[in-house]
Order: C-alpha cells, then structure tokens, then sequence
C-alpha cells in the first residue's frame, strides 16, 4: 500500500483530498505546518491554532494519524525575509510562489520521505500527467496542467515544481469543480463542510499590508514625492511599499481623470503615476526561471502568458537568452498587457500546460 503524506489547512479542499485518497486505498499521514500565525490567530490563516484542530478533526474522522510541524523559521527565512526584501526595492512580491516552492514542495517533500511516504497531496487545483516516452530509454516526463476548474485553477502558483517534486506529488482536486468538492465535503460530512475560504496571506494579520510593514520594516515608511510622468510633483506619499503598479486608490484628486502608478523609483522615493494608458506595456523582462521540464526553450516559442493569478493568459512570444547578469527571458505580448509589474511571476503556457515562468524584474 502506497503511503501518502496530506498537507491539511483545516480547509474544505485538503480535508476533501484526503477523503479521497482514504476511499481510494491509500495510507495517509496528515501534516499542517505552523509556518507563521500565531496562537492569537484563532480562527485565521491555514497555518493557525484553529486550521490545525480542525484538520485533526478531519484525519479522526478518517481514520488516520495527524501531526503539526513547525516551519517558522524556514518560513521566515525562505518566504517572509524575501517579501520584505522585494518591497525593499520597490518591487510586489508573490509570497505564495515561493511558499510552494520552498516549504511544500520542498522541505515537506523531505519529510514525506523521512516518515517513508511515496507521495505528497494537497488541495490544489491543478493536475499531474505522466506521459510514458515511446523510446524506452528515455525517462517519464512529468507535466503540469490547468486545474480543471478555470476559475480556481491554482497552475500559476506551482510553476517552480520540478520533475523529481512533481513525479512524487498528487493533487486530487484536479479534476473536480469548487462546487464538486463542497458537496463531496457534505457527502463524507466533514466538519469543516460549511467552512468558508480563506484568501489572505497566511502572515499578514487581518490582510492589513500597511501594518505589516511598519511593524516589520519601518525604514519604508518615509515620506516622498508623487510625480507625474512629466516630473511635476503632484503629492507626497508615506512609504513608496504602501503602492503598486497599477494602483488607483490613495493617489489622491488630480484634474483630468484618473491617475495610476506607472513606476516606484527607490533611488527617488518617488511614486510616478500616469493615465490609464501609461499602464500599459509591450513586453517585459524576467529573471529567476524556472521550467518544469528541467530547461528553456532553445529558440523563441509562442506561448500564452500570465502576469498575475487573477488575469487571463494572452498570447505572447517568449525569447530565452543568456547575458552576462545571468538566464532572462524576454516575453513580447500579442497585445498591450496593463500594470506590468516587478516582482510579481509571469507564467508561460501551452494551452493547458504549464512551461514554466519567471519573476518580472522590468517592462520594456
């Protein structure tokens, strides 16, 4: 009997998973990891005290044993130390990248091995396929795919998987609809049926970013210009991390119509804001790629692009190319893509398949 290590929040979707990986015959061990709420966090987060009681609550009822790990300090070493270092450089970072990256799909991974499991799972919506190659010689390809649900696909968020991590990992939502698995959750009559979700950074109390930073990083919080795109000063800000690209509120009243941030000069401190059509861009830069088969494409490829988990994918040309500052890729869009922004992952598909992606370090 294959053993399977569940990574449980306490939430509709992993307790679902691991409802059906029971029923399918597997040994389960289910892990929620302390990665960053605290005991105050009652009811928040999917790492706090409530998410773990709830998920204990689940692997009972199913008949399998329940652990909580503690990750804090991985956590806050691999995840957090490198939000606050993005808002740093004037850059938006996406916690939940590096979250899959580093802690589930690595350090867990690990632990599933040390506990001798021959698979991690969890709630995502996304799926795995393992096409055999025709040359006996070679080795299974490991693919990822879209969620079959579009609107809760979660393929953005996973693109940093490799091979080794996706050959051992399941998702048995992959298949299903948002609306399937709460029914299946009322079906089996788990406690944590009625739960809603949560969509808030698991360590950002209350999604208060503001608070986050002047707590964490208080030298960000210097007043500063906001200029046009002309260089006029047209305000003053409080801390050029409280902005975006893109972002419309709190820009304050400007004649002409509405105003956006167009760019955060960290040199200046300066917030540049322009019309809706300065937000607009080409193309972009990334660094830091990763591909799910193990290497980039030998020569320009067309691809559909997204910058951002909740946009759609557009087409684009993805270019790879080695200078001297190390592996970028240049992504040229089929049409204008709006608020283009540095730190965030631009994410390369072929249709339903994820290649791979990067993180925007600039547009062009």
């Amino acid at each position: 009997m294959q053993r399977v290590l569940v990574a449980m929040s306490g939430g509709v979707d992993s307790s679902v998973a691991a409802a059906l990986l029971k029923e399918q015959g597997y040994d389960l061990v289910g892990i929620t990891m302390n990665l960053a709420c605290t005991t105050s966090s009652a009811s928040g987060g999917c790492c706090s005290q409530a998410a773990a009681i709830d998920a204990n609550k689940v692997s009972g009822q199913l008949g399998f044993p329940h652990y909580t790990l503690n990750f804090k300090a991985e956590f806050r070493r691999l995840v957090i130390d490198d939000f606050i270092s993005e808002y740093r450089q004037g850059r938006t970072p996406n916690p939940c990248v590096r979250c899959n990256q580093f802690i589930k799909f690595d350090l867990l991974l690990s632990k599933a091995r040390e506990l001798g499991c021959d698979y991690v799972a969890t709630g995502h919506y996304a799926r795995v396929y393992n096409l055999k190659p025709q040359n006996s010689n070679s080795k299974n390809m490991y693919h990822l795919i879209k969620g079959q649900d579009q609107k809760k696909d979660q393929s953005y968020f996973l693109y940093r998987i490799n091979q080794e991590q996706l050959a051992h990992t399941l998702f048995p939502l992959g298949e299903m609809t948002k609306e399937a698995v709460r029914q299946l959750a009322k079906q089996y009559k788990l406690p944590v049926a009625a739960k809603p979700e949560s969509q808030e950074i698991c360590f950002v109390e209350n999604d208060d970013y503001s608070d986050f930073i002047k707590t964490n990083a208080p030298e960000l919080v210097r007043p500063g210009k906001i200029v046009d795109t002309s260089g006029q000063v047209v305000g003053e800000h409080q801390g050029i991390a409280f902005y975006t690209i893109g972002q419309r509120k709190g820009l304050g009243a400007h004649l002409g119509g509405a105003r956006y941030v167009v760019k955060i000069d960290v040199k200046r401190n300066e917030v540049v804001i322009g019309s809706d059509s300065e937000t607009l861009k080409n193309e972009l830069i990334a660094d830091d790629l990763s591909f799910v088969c193990g290497h980039p494409p030998e020569k320009p490829l067309k691809i559909q692009a997204k910058i951002r988990y909740n946009t759609s994918a557009v087409e684009a040309l993805l270019e790879v190319y080695s200078p001297a500052e190390g592996l970028q890729a240049q992504v040229k869009f089929a049409r204008p893509q709006r608020a283009v922004t540095p730190g965030q992952s631009v994410v390369f598909y072929n249709d339903e398949e994820v290649l791979g992606g990067g993180i925007i370090s600039r547009e062009d």
